[in-house]
């Protein structure tokens, strides 16, 4: 009868293994059941994302600038003078009968019609009428107008032009003279007046000239320059009004920058504010003197701004662009793929 017991007790230790394999088993599908439900929580912000694709724009003044002739275009303005393009432009002849252009390598002696019919008249009428010997002029705009890959931040739309206070020489410059030759500051040695010896009434003849224009709207000058001219208008009662359209701004002090008004038929040119009838002898040209005598300190640099892109130009900017055989070469297209032989041909 002791051998049924001892049999009993051999059969359970045979059976201890598979039994604690099934426990194994059992605790392992509950831990794994366990990490699938924590997976499962997850936030799915844990989750990386795929990387955005960045497009590349090209600035509008490497565009403008890469045109090298005028879109066959009517001629119009469109924009801002700081903010637009050009069509239709025309250039001035490097030399006339009573200018020559500068700095020709900048390509920048374009300009809407009008603006370029009055810089030639503007040139002839000073050496006629008012004993001045000749222009030279500077930049004007680029062929399509545009931003500039360099210099200024208006000219944009052909209606902006420099000129020298530098007479012209009597004789041709060459295109070397033309590169090199330094404008002349009529600037003394303080900031606030002119050079007696530089400045003369000639210089004050030719502002007036160019301020007698209807089509001109504002002369830009150093507020010293302004301060020039009002002197020697005061001695002339009735004989004021011009200098309304003369305006001190910083820089200009070896050259005056003329303006003319929108043109016709360039319905999608934006004008400026008028200046009033204001002589602007007053309150405003003190203004501008006190901050060149004392310039206000520079801030903190801020963040850098990114170049005008082609989208924030006026949406006929992409026409002006466009057309002629200047035009900038669009993006190389994709190529396609075989076509199926067996796919039905397009009619």
């Amino acid at each position: 009868m002791r051998i049924l017991p001892a049999l009993a007790a051999l059969a359970s230790l045979l059976a201890l293994p598979v039994v604690l394999a099934a426990q194994d088993a059992e605790l392992n599908a509950t831990a794994a059941r366990e990490l699938a439900e924590a997976d499962a929580a997850k936030p799915a912000a844990t989750k990386p994302k795929p990387a955005k694709k960045v497009t590349k724009v090209i600035p509008a003044r490497v565009l403008f600038g890469s045109a090298k002739t005028p879109s066959p275009l009517a001629a119009r303005s469109i924009g801002f003078y700081a903010k637009g393009c050009l069509a239709g432009a025309v250039a001035l002849p490097i030399d006339g009968p009573a200018w020559q252009a500068m700095r020709l390598s900048r390509n920048r002696n374009w300009g809407h019609p009008d603006l370029v019919a009055l810089v030639e008249k503007l040139a002839v009428e000073a050496k006629t009428s008012d004993g001045w010997p000749g222009l030279l002029v500077g930049d004007i705009s680029q062929p399509r107008g545009g931003p500039m890959l360099t210099g200024h931040a208006s000219h944009q739309v052909g209606l902006d032009a420099d000129i020298w206070f530098t007479p012209m020489p009597n004789r041709r410059l060459t295109e070397k003279e033309r590169e090199e030759l330094s404008a002349t500051s009529m600037l003394g040695t303080e900031p606030a007046s002119v050079n007696a010896e530089i400045w003369t009434e000639a210089h004050a003849r030719l502002l007036k000239r160019a301020a007698s224009y209807k089509q001109v709207e504002r002369i830009l000058v150093h507020p010293a320059i302004k301060k020039a001219v009002c002197a020697s208008a005061t001695a002339k009662e009735g004989d004021r009004g011009w200098l309304s359209k003369v305006r001190p701004y910083w820089g200009h002090h070896y050259h005056f920058h003329v303006r003319i008004a929108c043109p016709k038929g360039s319905s999608n040119c934006e004008a400026q504010p008028s200046v009033g009838s204001e002589d602007g002898c007053g309150a405003e040209l003190t203004r501008w003197l006190a901050l060149v005598k004392t310039p206000p300190k520079p801030g903190p640099p801020g963040p850098e701004r990114a170049p005008i892109a082609l989208s924030q130009l006026p949406a006929d900017c992409r026409a002006v662009l466009a057309t002629g055989s200047d035009a900038p070469a669009p993006a190389p297209a994709k190529q396609a793929k075989p076509a199926d032989k067996k796919a039905p041909v397009a009619k």
